[in-house]
């Protein structure tokens, strides 16, 4: 089975993605409670972070950078393996920049199957990559609604994206 998604079709910028490195990918979300959980738009988080920042140089004073070369990223490794991850589905989408006239997206999947989408409701979507801290078996994604509404039974098997 292959592991990688095309993006295509009524876009700028074709893009080929490879689901199994995306563990690491810092835009990954816990797919157990994101749809939960009120997530926060990208903007309002940018935002936050800005204004901590703000206040901390402030309050502190402004710390020059750091010279040492020890950039380690750690991660739990229990969590990664455990927990069930996708990414939203509109950096991708983004990326590829969709053109000024496209209005659908296809998602394709490995049994021929089509689903068509409003381009709107695709951007809410999130991409699923693991279930249960593994590669989905039935994958190489799931396509997961905006609103979870098919948390249970998201779209499976999907092999590539259309851009109409």
């Amino acid at each position: 089975m292959e592991s990688i998604v095309f993006i295509k079709g009524n876009v700028n910028f074709p893009i080929t993605l490879d689901p199994g490195v995306w563990i690491f990918d810092d835009r990954k979300v816990d797919l157990n409670t994101y749809f939960d959980e009120k997530p926060l738009e990208a903007e309002d988080h940018y935002a936050k972070e800005v204004a901590e920042h703000w206040d901390r140089e402030r309050r502190d004073g402004a710390r020059g950078p750091v010279n040492t070369n020890q950039n380690k990223i750690q991660y739990d490794k229990q969590e990664l393996f455990s927990k069930s991850y996708g990414i939203p589905f509109v950096s991708f989408l983004d990326n590829s920049e969709p053109k000024e006239d496209a209005s659908e997206v296809e998602l394709c999947t490995s049994e021929n199957e089509t689903r068509t989408l409003p381009l709107e409701e695709a951007r809410a979507g999130i991409l699923g990559f693991s279930l249960d801290g593994k590669p989905l078996k039935d994958g190489p994604v799931h396509f997961y609604f905006g609103d979870g509404s098919n948390r249970e039974n998201p779209i499976r098997h999907i092999v590539q994206i259309n851009v109409k």
